[in-house]
């Protein structure tokens, strides 16, 4: 093989060899984020498939579980990876990573759901999710590691800023694979079935990945060590028992990976979740408009490689955490107004007021989802976060007092889960209601369902819903359905004492009389400014992204660099990025203002932002050599 000079190379252009490299890692770590995506996006399918059958507090465990293992275990992925890597070689290490991912991946699709395997499918389930993570942990590591040992020295920001655009490119691809089979089939079948086959198709992309990986060969800087005996025989104490190394690990993760990972979460995991979740903007058009940017703006993460090729991996990194301090509150902002404006308006013109008793609101931090919020403040806010309305929590109830939610000139009581007992169900129905009609008077943009009410209820359900305006005589001429009384009973449509021998069930089907969603009206969802705003936050997750292996890798001398770099990155891809929903939806709910959680990513990136400009070194120009 043709090794590239790793030093005066000078501007000359990029061998064949080099690109066969950088396509094979990039290849290979476009799959592996394809695959741990795949999770996130078909998350109500799994749990659907895998949890539903359990008690909920064991299937919010489980579910939770599933999604969280593989952010928890990659900085362990990173330990045990980087040690092989950095021992064994790159090219074998990264090549088992992949491997384990795929296989992983595959076997989802395969796997029984718990109604075939009982328990044992979501424990499968979880470990797979582990697998996947801990496969992760090293991929990264490894495909960075070596693109940038192979690179010339004064191109090396270039060379492996193709590995950055991998983990948007997996998202993109993912959210394609899944439009694409949706469109093809019912929702009913993708449901059922439809859901494995982003899964399965896996398979072929590992083919290919593990076929071209398998045709490479060892980094050129990784066998010069090994050849003058140079290399680590206890990578791990020696990246991080010593502080010379240990002091560079910690100066990479607060000063570069953890900023750099809520800047990226919030540009795009944090920003689907916002307009699907608190602007309520259909999931379809959502992933389109994510797509549309990461379309845009992906070929940026490559341009800032080259520019800090030429000015610094240092002064581009700092300016998009910068940037995405300043401005990250007034682009949320504007994203609300364009995707919902009735919402933002209602918003605006609207606050609600929790009024509770000292000691009874809790903050509700959840993020491995096992615990539970039932106290009457809890039950109050937390619908009110889930909702997107405003509120301002006033602690002047007496103690023991349950917490009111005031509307306009509407208060609501609301209720202890735990006090309630069996009757909770009951009341949280009756409280949403009441609630949301207040919202809905108030100007929210919510819309009623249709309520298939049996003929046994019919009566009761015009009693209970007076604004309504029913007629029961009315609705008995009009259309109905009837049903076996068996369906009836499971779709709770009545009790098994009120089918009193019957056989069938009549059904009336009440539009406009059933269960409010909030939503954001299609007709007033402007798409070229939420694709423009999302573009903008997609291009500061470039700035701090496009560079960051360049730097990194240049940070770490070659005998720890697998174990040096992984470890800090991971923990803060992992665990900085990976806790932002559950913090950014915490500090929401305890401040009541949607946008109060993104204090969250601004002061974590203030942080960095502050250490990197301090302490942490530009590597521009580093001979990799040089470091050993």
């Amino acid at each position: 093989m043709a090794v590239a000079s790793t030093a005066g190379a000078g501007s000359r252009k990029m061998t064949r060899e080099e690109k066969k490299v950088i396509f094979a890692s990039s290849l290979g770590t476009v799959f592996e984020w394809y695959d741990f995506y795949l999770y996130g996006s078909l998350a109500a399918f799994i749990g659907a498939t895998f949890f539903s059958q359990y008690p909920e507090a064991t299937r919010n465990i489980f579910a939770l579980l599933a999604f969280a293992a593989g952010f928890l275990v990659r900085p362990f992925g990173a330990l045990v990876f980087g040690r092989i890597g950095d021992l064994v070689g790159r090219k074998y290490t990264f090549l088992v990573t992949i491997l384990i991912m795929g296989l992983s991946t595959f076997l989802v699709g395969l796997l029984p759901g718990s109604a075939t395997w009982g328990i044992a499918a979501p424990a499968i389930l979880i470990a797979l999710r582990m697998l996947q993570g801990l496969a992760l942990g090293g991929e990264y590591g490894g495909a960075a590691t070596y693109v940038a040992e192979h690179a010339p020295d004064d191109r090396r920001g270039f060379y492996t800023s193709w590995i950055q655009t991998t983990a948007t490119l997996g998202l993109f691809l993912s959210l394609i694979v899944i439009l694409l089979i949706q469109n093809s089939m019912s929702k009913e079948a993708f449901a059922a079935w439809g859901w494995r086959i982003p899964f399965l198709v896996s398979v072929v992309l590992l083919g290919i990945s593990v076929w071209i990986r398998l045709s490479l060969n060892e980094s050129p800087t990784f066998q010069k060590m090994k050849e003058e005996g140079k290399g680590s025989k206890a990578p791990l104490s020696e990246a991080f028992g010593q502080w010379k190394n240990a002091k560079i690990a910690l100066l990479a993760l607060f000063g570069l990976t953890a900023g750099q990972a809520v800047v990226w979460y919030s540009g795009q995991f944090y920003a689907l979740f916002f307009l699907q979740n608190v602007l309520k903007v259909d999931a379809v058009s959502v992933n389109i408009m994510i797509a549309i940017a990461l379309a845009l703006g992906t070929i940026f993460f490559v341009v800032f490689g080259w520019l800090s090729d030429k000015i610094g991996r240092k002064p581009i990194i700092m300016a998009g955490l910068a940037l995405a301090i300043f401005t990250y509150f007034p682009l949320f902002k504007a994203l609300t107004w364009a995707a919902n404006p009735a919402l933002a308006t209602a918003q605006q013109n609207m606050r609600a007021t929790v009024t509770a008793a000292p000691g009874d609101c809790n903050f509700q931090f959840n993020p491995v989802g096992t615990a539970k919020f039932t106290t009457s403040c809890d039950i109050a806010t937390g619908f009110l976060s889930r909702n997107s309305v405003p509120y301002d929590v006033v602690m002047t109830a007496a103690a023991g007092t349950p917490a009111t939610v005031t509307i306009g000139s509407e208060t609501v009581n609301s209720f202890d889960a735990v006090e309630a007992g069996d009757q909770a169900a009951a009341k949280t129905a009756a409280f949403a209601k009441s609630v949301n009609l207040a919202l809905h008077d108030a100007g929210y943009p919510l819309v009623r369902g249709p309520a298939k009410v049996a003929d046994q209820k019919l009566d009761a359900f015009v009693t209970a819903n007076p604004e309504l305006s029913l007629d029961a005589a009315a609705i008995r001429a009009g259309d109905k359905t009837t049903v076996p009384v068996e369906q009836a009973i499971k779709d709770k449509l009545i009790t098994a004492e009120d089918a009193a021998g019957a056989t069938e069930v009549t059904v009336f089907s009440i539009p406009n009389a059933g269960a409010f969603t909030m939503v954001a009206d299609p007709a007033g969802v402007n798409w070229p400014l939420i694709i423009l705003i999302l573009f903008i936050l997609v291009i500061y997750v470039t700035m701090v992204y496009g560079p960051i292996a360049a730097i990194l890798v240049e940070m770490f001398p070659t005998r720890i660099r697998y174990t040096g770099m992984s470890l800090p990155y991971h923990i803060g891809n992992g665990w900085f990025g990976g806790l932002l929903p559950a913090t950014v939806f915490a500090m929401s709910a305890a401040r009541g203002d949607i946008y109060f959680g993104l204090w969250y990513p601004i002061a974590i990136a203030a942080m960095s932002l502050i250490v990197g400009t301090l302490l942490v070194r530009d590597t521009l120009g580093t001979d990799l050599h040089a470091k050993d």
